[in-house]
């Protein structure tokens, strides 16, 4: 009997062991980048916690990765080294079309709307008061890449009879945190004048410098809002699995407002490529060319 018994609890032992060397499976990683428009500081902060929630909805290992400019960002799309690509439509159709990566969602900004534009800033003292009046000027603009910080206001420049090229002497802003490099250069007096995104003034650079110094020339129109993307190859599955977590999102949940506010979404909503074909015409019409 108490050989039976030894034997049984020696079973029982191994049992228990084996159980405990089982592991859970290691959970599929899937990247994550938000076009680096803003400084990784900038980009960290607003996006940690809705890459928190998606994981914890998801059971995904997601995790946020930070390309070193918008081409770098577009590369790594095409290379399968991004999954899911949060960025500006311009930079969304050129993926789209090299890459094959496809819209999912867009989001809903702060204000309500599902578009955005750009500004023209100059310091409040300049002379300058109308578009015409930019001509021979110094801009810093954002990339040539950034829709609202460049696209959309060569646009407006081109239908006001300007020419960007010939009319204008444009520097591109080098390396992350380009939107706050191109309204440094004006608030510092080193540009006459800077093309970033509507809100770069009021939201990013409030905190960092006196922004009353800083008004508007002009605004651009509106255009379709910022989008999320997957890459070409991605697993249907995990892409269901995210989009599904990125709409269960609702400001009336506290703890789901505190994710938006940070990032500043008010909601997040299905789209699909066609809605960005206003970009396609826009890039059409101002002869914008890609390798």
């Amino acid at each position: 009997m108490r050989g039976k018994i030894s034997v049984l609890v020696g079973l029982v032992i191994m049992l228990l062991v084996g159980a405990a060397c089982v592991t859970e499976p290691a959970a599929q990683k899937v990247t994550y980048a938000y076009l680096p428009q803003y400084s990784k500081a900038v980009s960290l902060e607003r996006h940690q916690d809705l890459i928190a929630f998606i994981k914890k909805e998801t059971g995904l290992d997601v995790v946020q990765v930070f390309p070193e400019d918008f081409d770098d960002h577009m590369k790594k799309v095409g290379s399968g080294e991004i999954d899911i690509s949060f960025s500006n439509p311009f930079v969304y159709i050129r993926i789209a079309q090299q890459y094959e990566a496809r819209a999912f969602a867009r989001i809903i900004e702060k204000e309500g709307k599902d578009m955005f534009r750009g500004e023209i800033c100059v310091l409040k003292d300049s002379p300058l008061r109308t578009l015409a009046d930019l001509k021979g000027k110094r801009i810093m603009a954002v990339s040539q890449s950034s829709a609202g910080g460049y696209i959309f206001q060569r646009g407006m420049l081109v239908e006001a009879g300007i020419d960007p090229d010939e009319d204008l002497t444009i520097d591109f802003a080098q390396g992350a945190g380009k939107q706050e490099e191109a309204f440094l250069a004006v608030y510092s007096g080193e540009y006459d004048a800077c093309f970033v995104r509507e809100g770069t003034r009021t939201e990013v650079m409030r905190d960092q410098v006196d922004i009353s110094k800083i008004r508007v020339l002009a605004s651009t129109p509106w255009y379709p809002g910022w989008v999320y993307a997957g890459r070409k190859g991605l697993d249907p599955a995990i892409l269901d699995k995210i989009r599904s977590a990125m709409l269960k999102l609702d400001l009336n949940d506290p703890e789901h407002k505190a994710i938006l506010e940070k990032a500043k979404f008010v909601k997040i909503v299905l789209s699909e490529d066609k809605d960005f074909d206003p970009i396609r015409e826009l890039a059409s019409r101002l002869e914008l060319k890609w390798d």
